[in-house]
């Protein structure tokens, strides 16, 4: 009877044990599998156009070369631009960390956003002087003349605001995919726990 009993028990103990290191293995594979997934969801996210806008503008140059005393050749046009101007982010670049014993997903830095302007210039009213002709120098200042004053332009007006709230959106996915494997989103060692706190991201 005593073989018995202590047959039962060891059993019951090295069932015990079975099932222990069973479930730790199984929870191992779940985290690791979780961290696979988020690291995946991040790479596969590539350059995100957030938003774009349409700007124009008129300019008029003007340029004038001394020939004798005050004599001077000038010459001037007037240039009509219609831009378009992008705002993008490569969320590709994101750099993060995967804390997989604590389960929190770190994003440590977020790439700037990207400007690009494409602008259409239109060319009206050329005149040039016979000692001061148009020539390559002439068009790449325009060109480089009219793009600043776009950049102003687009630094004045609300594009950056919105291209950031569209960024925040996407961003929330990251947040709701974490949230719903039971992991913890931080970002810049700040906890993420709701939507709202996305706000905290500063570019």
């Amino acid at each position: 009877m005593r073989k018995i009993i202590i047959g039962i028990v060891l059993a019951f103990v090295i069932s015990f044990i079975f099932k222990k290191c069973t479930e730790g293995k199984a929870n191992q594979t779940i985290i690791n599998e979780h961290s696979a997934l988020i690291a995946k969801q991040i790479k596969n996210v590539g350059k995100l156009i957030v938003t774009e806008g349409y700007f124009s503008d008129a300019y008029s140059y003007k340029n004038s070369k001394p020939i004798f005393a005050n004599l001077t050749s000038d010459k001037q046009a007037l240039i009509i631009v219609n831009a378009e101007v992008t705002v993008a982010y490569d969320l590709s670049k994101i750099e993060f960390a995967i804390d997989s014993t604590n389960k929190i997903l770190k994003i440590k830095s977020i790439p700037e956003e990207e400007i690009k302007i494409y602008p259409e210039l239109e060319y009206y009213d050329i005149e040039s002087g016979y000692f001061n002709e148009f020539n390559a120098d002439d068009y790449n200042k325009i060109k480089n003349i009219v793009k600043e004053r776009i950049t102003k332009k687009v630094e004045a007006s609300n594009l950056r605001i919105n291209a950031k709230n569209r960024l925040i959106s996407e961003l929330s996915k990251f947040y709701i995919l974490t949230n719903s494997l039971g992991w913890t989103l931080q970002y810049n060692d700040n906890q993420i726990d709701n939507l709202d706190k996305l706000e905290i991201i500063k570019l």
